[in-house]
């Protein structure tokens, strides 16, 4: 118990100690804090202990601390972080008390400071809104050689959606832009039935919804979307491959997806089904799609010319059926009944 005693008076007399590194005019990619929380009384809880969410917006206030004593990390895009409507600012004015205190970024995103009309201050850093405001004072003669200091209070919407074909959809932290490869990462990548299409869909100036979409698939470098950017707010949807059908007298019917690139042909197809069986008559392969209007059309492939390369084995598009029908003399000589019952199997598959 003595010993007990002497561990907790130790715990009890420590000091709080904050180490930060700031930089790019009060900004920095990481501000590590390490302290050890203040004694408090019996069931008291610490002042400023944790974030709070708090009518939609996030608090984080920075620096920022936690009751367990661990150590706090500012985000890597904070350094990049555009001011938006809805954040809670806190101006601090170098000697002029009268022009300090806490400030919200109104839904045309402006600020609004005394003697001084609005001013626009969203869509900018830290430190351009404070050479604005410091601008501002100096412009109006209020202030000849105005000292100005910005910190962010409270956030407001700090998150990007991700849906789709990805491991992990939902929500994802963000609070700069972050290009499109960042984000999907964020989510956990792909999974392996995604396309090779991405949607971005995001909400412009003027409240409209704008949506553009994007090629994109597993085994590219990432290159074409690795310059979209995407906003806190944005939504990125990554689509599901287009599915091909194999039916028929092959070892593996069902549904293939056109992964990677997007891009399958027969002979592709007709592969990744474990090729035809024995029952399979080769003659009378086909292709059946649908047309515009919703009409089934047939399309006869030689799988004679095309083994021989004397035909390009057609281009298939996302619900085409390959069909490789069944020779009813073969299916006698091998005493073969299980294939038709195959037949009707869809299982989708796709290629990891």
């Amino acid at each position: 118990m003595e010993g007990a005693n002497t561990s907790m008076h130790s715990s009890s007399s420590s000091t709080c100690r904050t180490v930060s590194s700031v930089a790019a005019a009060g900004l920095t990619a990481a501000v590590i804090l390490f302290f050890t929380q203040q004694p408090t009384a019996l069931g008291q809880s610490p002042q400023n202990s944790s974030n709070q969410q708090n009518g939609g917006i996030l608090e984080n206030r920075l620096p920022s601390t936690n009751a367990q004593g661990t150590m706090v990390t500012v985000p890597e895009d904070f350094a990049n972080l555009k001011l938006a409507p809805g954040f809670l600012l806190n101006v601090q004015v170098y000697g002029e008390s009268d022009f300090s205190g806490p400030v919200r970024v109104d839904n045309a995103g402006n600020i609004t400071l005394p003697f001084l009309k609005p001013v626009h201050v969203a869509g900018d850093t830290l430190a351009e809104a404070q050479a604005k405001v410091a601008e501002k004072f100096q412009g109006e003669g209020i202030l000849k050689n105005p000292q100005i200091t910005i910190d962010v209070q409270q956030f407001a919407t700090t998150t990007a959606t991700v849906l789709g074909e990805v491991q992990s959809p939902g929500k994802v932290e963000l609070l700069a832009p972050h290009n499109m490869l960042d984000v999907i990462g964020l989510a956990g990548g792909e999974t392996s039935l995604a396309g090779n299409l991405v949607e971005l869909k995001h909400v412009d100036a003027s409240a409209h919804l704008q949506s553009s979409t994007y090629h994109y698939s597993r085994g590219s470098n990432g290159d074409a979307i690795r310059d979209v950017m995407v906003a806190p707010g944005d939504t990125v949807i990554v689509k599901r491959a287009g599915i091909v059908y194999v039916l028929g007298a092959v070892n593996r019917p069902g549904g293939y997806a056109m992964q990677e690139d997007g891009e399958l042909n027969v002979a592709q197809a007709i592969s990744m089904a474990q090729g035809m069986a024995l029952q399979a008559k080769t003659g009378a392969l086909r292709v059946v799609r649908h047309n515009s209007e919703g009409q089934s059309i047939d399309v006869p492939v030689s799988y004679k010319e095309m083994m021989n390369g004397k035909q390009v084995p057609p281009s298939l598009s996302a619900g085409d059926i390959v069909y490789v029908p069944i020779s009813k003399t073969k299916a006698v000589l091998s005493a073969s009944t299980s294939l038709i019952g195959q037949t009707t199997a869809a299982t989708i598959y796709a290629v990891h």
